[in-house]
């Protein structure tokens, strides 16, 4: 049987596919994302995100745990005013970042690369692997609301946005503040099932296939 790795401890995205009937298990890698974007000098918010996403599935990839699966890893960065932004962490940092961006628009990039980690001959994990390791980025317009201070103080106490890129999100609480999305949703939450399913079509498997039997 297929075996799809989430490396993410993202509990949006596994909830996204799980909603999407897509079987999986997750695993964390330990990538220190500042780290790695200090050696490879990336500013770029679109490349960053693909950039991230590739370390993360490799790093898992590398691990026994994923002889003979297929190993998927995300990232999400938000640009705004040309700059990448990725997980506030703090309050004060959060607060900034969302009074810029009250009223305005930005582009949220989740970078997407996915490793076969199947043996090139058949070992009865579903199939013969491809060898792939393969990549893409799914992005999206986001235009927010006119935010009254108040409502951004009180939505940073819920904790919420911290650990969010662009310190928001769509399928919680931050969704009150979205006025519209320009592209697909899911990239907005963190992982687009569409750019997984051309990924997964790399790799010689149907997204199909990933659903539970019946």
């Amino acid at each position: 049987m297929l075996h799809l790795i989430l490396a993410s401890q993202s509990p949006a995205r596994t909830k996204l596919l799980a909603e999407a009937g897509i079987r999986h298990t997750v695993l964390v890698s330990d990538v220190d994302e500042a780290a790695v974007q200090a050696h490879y000098g990336v500013t770029d918010p679109h490349d960053t995100a693909l950039l991230l996403a590739r370390a993360k599935a490799e790093a898992v990839a590398a691990l026994p745990e994923a002889d003979g699966a297929l190993v998927l890893g995300c990232d999400s960065v938000f640009e705004f005013d040309g700059e990448a932004h990725g997980k506030p962490y703090t309050a004060d940092v959060a607060r900034e970042r969302m009074l810029r961006m009250s009223g305005s628009a930005g582009v949220l990039h989740t970078g997407h690369w996915l490793v076969d980690c199947r043996d090139t001959d058949d070992d009865g994990s579903g199939g013969r692997g491809s060898g792939a390791t393969v990549g893409a980025v799914a992005s999206a317009e986001v235009s927010f609301l006119e935010m009254e201070p108040a409502e951004i103080d009180a939505y940073i106490a819920t904790g919420e946005p911290l650990h969010c890129a662009g310190s928001f999100t769509i399928d919680g609480l931050g969704g009150a503040f979205i006025r519209k999305v320009d592209g697909d949703p899911h990239a907005v939450v963190g992982l687009s099932v569409s750019t997984l399913r051309g990924l997964l079509a790399s790799a010689n498997v149907r997204i199909t296939d990933l659903w539970p039997p019946r």
